[in-house]
């Protein structure tokens, strides 16, 4: 967290001159009231217009103090909201396949929205009024040990009784405060599928049903909100009488000692510093747990993995760069789900540059075999082993940086074919000439005024089933990738798109492992092998032989 602020250092800094600002302020006020106290204590003798003159002055520096530090902060606000965003989705777009799907596309959503607008409402407000009061408890002690050194000891003491109040609440705010996060990402996912859901619900007369679930769970929201809120609460009450007792004590401090020469200007400043120690310390310590639960969510929603902490310095686990010159062998693989066996002692190898195709009926393995090769799955029995490295001694990030996935349901985003083919990388233009030629895009592109510049529609609402599996082809070369592992890349397509994109991944030099319940004449025999898998045994044949014997039976 004290990167993250660190990281906008001069506006960080102008950040903390807004704070001084307020504190200025604030004994502006303090003298200000004094002084008048003062003036009534001579009476005839007091020069009223040097009273209205500091009062007019006073007014005048809150007013110009409160826009000129707002100007200063809202900058520093912006740009670190700002960087929180971009580090969560950064955070969601790094993790592997296999952390990724440990929760639901919702949770993530979730923390993207709902947490983030969390940290943005309490963290700054927090921030800000925390700097300005502990700024005002130091400059308050320091001015008090000058004027009478016995109430600032005391009041010292004081605001350590008051530490020790604060501190014991402090773990349970920040407990609560994650409560209401994990209350927010369960009543989203619940939305989520319920939306996604509601025309089988509208057809079935459910909409009541799931319309009370979506109210419990809204209810259970509210109620973890309300307790954080009605502890805070609690809290800040708490210490507020504890700061009145205190209050009381000072002016009974005051009262003793004025026969002995104090003047009224003078006990009017010890006791609103020493007023204001306590009051500052009663703001503060709230709002430093609140602090406290902000930067949690922070470090939920952005902060580093300590996996991956391990990883950049050198860890032992998952250390070596993942390199495919030769091939990658499946050694005796086993692998369970739920305690269901799903493939049993698989032995083959994946040679570089080679075509494999997965075959099987439904449930046979076909995505589970996919995704042990793609280093989603890290609970297998045996081993899989690339160029003589284990797969578990291999960085992910390394691995998913050299792969590309292709799916039958393409994403676009809304932006230009260029920025869709790159995913907003700096790639040379070679490189996406390549990309392009490579998946036949040549005549799409010339077709468009603005060429690679042509803003597509919303997922690619302007092309066809073919032309969008295209560009997600060209994602893949352009990147680079050493492997490709297509999902049913033309199920969604017609014979004649399919059978043209089944030509593409058979044209490229890349190393490509598909699953496809399609049989394409003349082309799927161009495949090198067939990965068969029947009652969790994997079957390797070539591939015109395995399609020989299919057309023959």
């Amino acid at each position: 967290m004290k990167e993250l602020l660190w990281s906008k250092k001069g506006k960080f800094i102008q950040y903390l001159i807004a704070s001084f600002m307020f504190i200025v302020d604030h004994f502006v006020q303090i003298i200000t009231f004094s002084f008048i106290l003062g003036a009534i204590e001579l009476g005839k003798d007091a020069d009223m217009n040097k009273i209205i003159a500091v009062a007019v002055f006073a007014a005048l520096y809150g007013v110009l103090s409160f826009i000129i530090s707002r100007l200063l902060r809202i900058g520093f606000m912006r740009d670190i909201i700002l960087e929180v965003r971009k580090r969560a989705f950064d955070k969601i777009m790094r993790m592997s396949f296999k952390d990724f799907s440990k929760k639901s596309k919702e949770v993530y959503l979730s923390n993207l929205v709902n947490d983030i607008n969390t940290f943005e409402e309490n963290f700054f407000v927090c921030l800000l009024n925390f700097l300005i009061n502990v700024g005002m408890f130091l400059f308050s002690f320091l001015v008090l040990l000058f004027i009478d050194p016995i109430l600032s000891i005391i009041m010292l003491v004081s605001s350590a009784i008051l530490f020790v109040v604060a501190y014991f609440f402090s773990n349970k705010t920040v407990a609560l405060q994650e409560k209401v996060s994990e209350e927010n990402e369960i009543f989203t996912t619940n939305c989520n599928n319920t939306f996604q859901g509601l025309e089988i619900l509208k057809l079935n007369r459910m909409e009541e049903k799931f319309l009370q679930k979506s109210l419990d769970g809204l209810r259970k929201l509210e109620l973890r909100k309300y307790i954080f809120n009605i502890f805070s609460e609690c809290q800040r009450n708490l210490i507020n009488v504890l700061g009145y007792v205190i209050s009381c004590f000072i002016m009974i401090y005051l009262c003793m000692i004025f026969d002995k020469g104090i003047s009224l200007m003078s006990a009017a400043i010890a006791f609103q510093l020493g007023t204001s120690m306590v009051f500052n310390l009663i703001e503060a310590f709230p709002l430093w747990n609140k602090i406290k639960a902000s930067v949690s969510i922070y470090e939920k929603i952005a902060g580093v993995e300590e996996e991956e902490v391990k990883q950049e310095n050198g860890g032992q686990e998952k250390k070596t760069p993942f390199q495919f010159e030769h091939k990658i062998e499946v050694k005796d693989v086993s692998f369970q789900y739920d305690e269901r066996p799903i493939l049993r002692h698989a032995n083959f190898a994946i040679e570089k540059g080679k075509k494999y195709l997965i075959k099987g009926v439904s449930g046979a393995g076909k995505s589970t075999l996919m995704n042990l090769l793609a280093m989603s799955y890290d609970n297998y029995e045996g081993q899989i082993v690339v160029d003589g490295v284990d797969y578990k001694e291999i960085k992910e990030r390394s691995f998913h940086d050299q792969v590309s996935f292709i799916y039958q349901n393409v994403f676009l985003f809304e932006d230009t074919i260029r920025n869709n083919i790159t995913l907003y990388k700096d790639l040379s233009q070679e490189m996406i000439d390549h990309a392009v030629k490579a998946c036949d895009l040549t005549e799409l592109i010339n077709q468009q005024e603005e060429g690679l510049e042509h803003i597509l529609q919303e997922n690619g609402k302007n092309l066809s089933g073919g032309q969008r599996q295209r560009i997600s082809i060209a994602r893949a070369i352009a990147k680079s990738a050493e492997i490709l592992f297509v999902d049913e890349g033309t199920s969604s397509l017609n014979e004649e798109l399919g059978r043209e994109i089944e030509k593409v991944f058979l044209s490229l030099p890349q190393t490509v492992v598909a699953i496809s319940h399609r049989y394409y004449e003349g082309i799927s025999e161009q495949y090198d092998y067939v990965l068969e898998i029947k009652n969790g045994e994997v079957l390797q044949s070539k591939a015109a032989d395995y399609f020989g014997e299919v057309v023959t039976c």
